[in-house]
């Protein structure tokens, strides 16, 4: 009996030492998922103008930045102009946005965000877009403009028309 539950064990120790590797098996590396750019024409010029998301019915304002998050990396968050009169978001905006009456520049003064009631009065646009698409992002940083400006010349076919 000793040497049947001998013969047992040792056999169990091989196995499990032959089936668990020496050196665990390297997990993939995890792609982070980049946020989708936009792309859009606006009705006006409102490259200077601070924009807040509405609501789907454009009753309430939803999202607007802190007077903090309009000035990054040592410029203020103005789109990149594109070919064709497109721009490139580099605010966060989607279908649903409105441009106030403020500039980046004053509004990053503010020591705190204006209020909602404030902010709804300087409302100048609440339909200020011609067309807003979104696209992967794909793209490498070096060549994201050139890239995007082809896709521009072969009129979007890559992007989805929000």
């Amino acid at each position: 009996m000793i040497k049947l539950l001998f013969l047992h064990f040792s056999i169990f120790g091989l196995l499990t030492s032959i089936c668990v590797p020496d050196n665990p098996i390297p997990k993939p590396k995890q792609e982070k998922a980049l946020p989708p750019i936009i792309i859009y024409k606006t009705k006006k010029n409102y490259n200077k103008n601070v924009a807040v998301i509405l609501s789907e019915d454009k009753s309430t304002i939803v999202s607007y930045p802190d007077p903090k998050d309009v000035f990054r990396n040592g410029s203020y968050c103005y789109p990149t102009p594109l070919k064709r009169g497109y721009l490139l978001d580099n605010r966060g905006i989607n279908k649903n946005v409105a441009f106030l009456s403020i500039t980046y520049e004053t509004y990053a003064a503010l020591k705190s965000p204006l209020s909602l009631d404030e902010m709804k009065k300087m409302i100048i646009d609440d339909n200020p877009l011609k067309v807003i698409y979104r696209c992967e992002n794909t793209f490498s940083q070096k060549k994201m403009i050139d890239e995007l400006n082809h896709i521009i010349k072969k009129r979007c076919k890559t992007c989805i028309k929000l």
